[in-house]
This record gives structure tokens, C-alpha cells and sequence, in this order.
């Protein structure tokens, strides 16, 4: 009974030890094995981030510009192809940014049409970006077909704000 007691006892002593050395923290990211750790790695990340959009200015501005579209059209207009053209010249001096093209609708539809107009929208520009020399690779599209309206309203003019694209910068 003793015995039994004395290896119950050794085993529960071994089994906790084992987890404590199971559960050592690792200094580094997950198989990065450089040493550092990984959130040195991301405020050294963040802190190129805020330095590019710094040097970058007024040109971030322009890239945020909307591309607005006409009534059940994903065709780009004159204005919306000057529009991108400048976007792709940033991208160009800018290696490093990738953009995120949102394609919107109006509330008139339904769901799933306006979802599809939305994409359609958003593959226009990006398509347009890579034609003007941009790699596919820096470009990715997503619909929120009439989730996202500007502006609530129910007049032409509001319908009109919501049917857009928007652009967001990542770096």
C-alpha cells in the first residue's frame, strides 16, 4: 500500500515536470529562428509603415480617391481611367504598397446581384491598374455589393455616391 502510494506520489512529480518543461516560451516568432522576438519584428514593421506613409503624403490621399460607376454599369468612365492612371503611378514609384479595391453598389437590387456588380466594379479597376503595368500580385478585390452605403438617403444623388470604388493601401 505504501509502495503504491511512493510510485503514485514519483509518477505525479514526473508528469508535472515534464509539462513545465514542455510549456518554455520560444524567444523568437514561430520559425523565424533569428533571435528576435517577434514583436521587436513588428514594431520594426510599424515603424516603416508610419515612415512611408509619412514620405508619402499627399500621394496617400490620391490613392484613396473613389471611382464611381453609373447605374447597374461596371464601365470605367473617362474620369475613373485618369483616376487610376494616377493611382498606378504611385504604385510604381511605391514598390511596396499593395491596394485593396472595394467594389460598392447602390441599395436598389437584390443581395447576391448587387454582390456580383460590386466584384465586377472592383475587377475593372484592378484590371485596368495591370494593364497600366501593375503587378496582379499588389492588387486584391472584394464586394460589398450595398452593405456599405455612403450615404443612406434614397434620392439618385445618394444612389450615385454609393456606386463606387474604394481603395485601401497596405504596406
Amino acid at each position: 500500500m505504501i509502495r503504491s502510494k511512493m510510485l503514485l506520489m514519483a509518477m505525479l512529480l514526473l508528469m508535472l515536470s515534464l509539462a513545465g518543461f514542455g510549456c518554455a516560451k520560444k524567444a523568437g516568432g514561430p520559425g523565424d529562428g533569428s533571435g528576435t522576438s517577434w514583436e521587436e519584428q513588428e514594431r520594426a514593421r510599424l515603424e516603416q509603415e508610419r515612415l512611408l506613409r509619412e514620405k508619402l503624403g499627399a500621394a496617400s490621399n490620391e490613392l484613396a480617391q473613389m471611382v464611381h460607376f453609373a447605374l447597374d454599369s461596371s464601365n470605367l468612365s473617362a474620369e475613373a481611367r485618369q483616376n487610376l492612371t494616377r493611382k498606378a503611378e504611385i504604385l510604381r514609384q511605391y514598390p511596396q504598397i499593395k491596394l485593396i479595391v472595394e467594389g460598392n453598389c447602390d441599395q436598389r437590387g437584390t443581395a447576391e446581384y448587387n454582390l456580383a456588380l460590386g466584384e465586377r466594379r472592383a475587377q475593372a479597376a484592378a484590371q485596368y491598374l495591370v494593364n497600366l503595368g501593375i503587378g496582379a500580385d499588389r492588387l486584391s478585390t472584394v464586394s460589398y455589393g450595398k452593405e456599405r452605403p455612403l450615404d443612406p438617403g434614397t434620392s439618385e444623388a445618394a444612389y450615385a455616391k454609393n456606386r463606387r470604388d474604394e481603395f485601401r493601401a497596405t504596406y
